[in-house]
C-alpha cells in the first residue's frame, strides 16, 4: 500500500483510534464509544446523531430520486433515440438546491455552538478535582496539584452521581509535540498544543477503566500513547490517593534499593523518599500500582518490567528512555526494588 504522507497520517489515525476502541471493548463491559458514560461525551453524541440523520436523510433523498431516474426513465425497447427535450435553467429548482443546503447548513452550525459554548463555558464547581495532565513522546503524565500526587498513564477520577456529583477538571498542555487527548465514553477530542494550555472536565457516572488514544499524530510510536481512566467510587479513590501519598513503599533489601539509587536511573524518574528526583520520566514512587506499563501497552509484571529496562529500544523504538548498561546482577536487583513501589 502506498500511501501519501496526509494519507498516511490519517490511516495510522484511524488504526490507533479502533485499536484502542477494540483494547477498551475487551478490558470494560461498557467499552462502547458509542454508549457515552459523561456529561460531555453524551453532549457530543446528541450533536452526532443529529448530523447522522440529517447526512442519512440527504443521501436517502438523492438516492431515491436518483434510483428512481434510472428506473423511470431507462431506456426501453421501441423508445425514440432522439435526444428528448432539454430543459435549461428553472429558477425554483436553483432556489431550492442553495436555500436548503443553507438552512442544513445553518442547523448543524448553531447546534454545533450550542454544544461547544455549553461544554466550554461549564462553570467549575470549587470542590472539583484538578488534574493537570502533560503529553510526552509517547507517554501521559497527570498531576494532582492539590493533592500532591504526580503518575503516569494511569488517571485516576472519582465517580460522579446524582447523590454525590464529583466533576473532574483537566488542565492539558504538551512537553514537546502535538498531542491529542480522547477517550470516547467521557468527552471529545481535544488538542494538547506545546505552550499552550487547554481545557475539559468529565463527570464519569460509572465506574470502571476506560481507554483512550492520543488523537494527534505525534512520531512513531503515536498508536503506542494509550490513557487509562480509571473511575473509582469516592471512598476507593480516596484509598488510592492516601496510597500514593506515602513515602517509598519498601524493597526486598538495602542492596536492591542501592543497586537502584547508584544507577543512572535516577537521572530521569523520582521515587519519593529517596534521593530520586528525577523529572524526565514518569514517576515511579508507586509504579507497581499500575496495571500497564509503556502507556498501556503491556501488562505491569516483573518481567516485562525487566525486558523494558533492559532494552527500551526493542518494545518501543524511538522512545527517549536510553539503553543503560547493566549486568544482569543489576537488572534483577533494580527490577526487585523496582517491584517493591506499590
Amino acid at each position: 500500500m502506498n500511501l501519501r504522507p496526509r494519507q498516511s497520517g490519517s490511516f495510522l489515525l484511524f488504526v490507533s483510534a479502533l485499536s484502542a476502541q477494540l483494547s477498551a471493548q475487551t478490558m470494560h463491559p461498557s467499552g462502547n464509544m458509542f454508549r457515552p458514560l459523561a456529561t460531555p461525551a453524551r453532549m457530543v453524541s446528541e450533536l452526532s446523531e443529529l448530523t447522522v440523520v440529517i447526512c442519512l436523510s440527504i443521501f436517502l433523498v438523492v438516492a431515491g430520486l436518483l434510483a428512481y431516474a434510472v428506473i423511470r426513465f431507462a431506456y426501453r425497447e421501441g423508445d425514440s433515440k432522439s435526444e428528448p427535450p432539454q430543459v435549461y435553467g428553472s429558477n425554483q429548482v436553483e432556489i431550492a438546491w442553495t436555500v436548503i443546503p443553507i438552512l442544513i447548513v445553518f442547523v448543524l452550525s448553531m447546534a454545533t455552538a450550542r454544544i461547544t459554548s455549553a461544554v466550554q463555558n461549564q462553570k467549575i464547581p470549587k470542590d472539583a478535582l484538578y488534574v493537570t495532565v502533560v503529553g510526552h513522546q509517547w507517554w501521559w503524565e497527570f498531576q494532582y496539584p492539590d493533592l500532591k500526587i504526580t503518575t503516569a498513564n494511569e488517571l485516576h477520577i472519582p465517580l460522579s452521581s446524582t447523590a454525590a456529583p464529583h466533576m473532574t477538571s483537566l488542565k492539558l498542555t504538551s512537553a514537546d509535540v502535538s498531542h491529542g487527548f480522547w477517550i470516547p465514553q467521557l468527552a471529545g477530542k481535544t488538542d494538547v498544543i506545546p505552550n499552550r494550555t487547554n481545557t475539559i472536565w468529565i463527570d464519569p457516572q460509572e465506574t470502571g477503566t476506560y481507554l483512550g488514544n492520543c488523537s494527534e499524530y505525534c512520531g512513531t510510536q503515536h498508536a503506542k500513547m494509550e490513557i487509562r481512566v480509571v473511575v473509582d467510587t469516592p471512598e476507593e479513590f480516596q484509598k488510592w490517593v492516601e496510597r500514593q501519598r506515602a513515602a517509598e513503599a519498601g524493597a526486598d533489601s538495602d542492596a536492591n534499593r542501592q543497586a537502584f539509587l547508584s544507577s543512572p536511573c535516577i537521572i530521569c524518574h523520582t521515587v519519593n523518599g529517596t534521593s530520586a528526583m528525577g523529572a524526565i520520566g514518569p514517576d515511579l514512587s508507586h509504579l507497581m500500582s499500575r496495571d500497564t506499563l509503556l502507556a498501556a501497552e503491556t501488562p505491569n509484571t516483573a518481567a516485562n518490567l525487566r525486558d523494558w529496562i533492559k532494552d527500551p529500544q526493542h518494545l518501543k523504538p524511538g522512545n527517549k528512555m536510553p539503553t543503560v548498561p547493566l549486568t544482569d546482577g543489576q537488572l534483577d536487583q533494580i527490577v526487585a526494588y523496582l517491584t517493591t513501589l506499590k
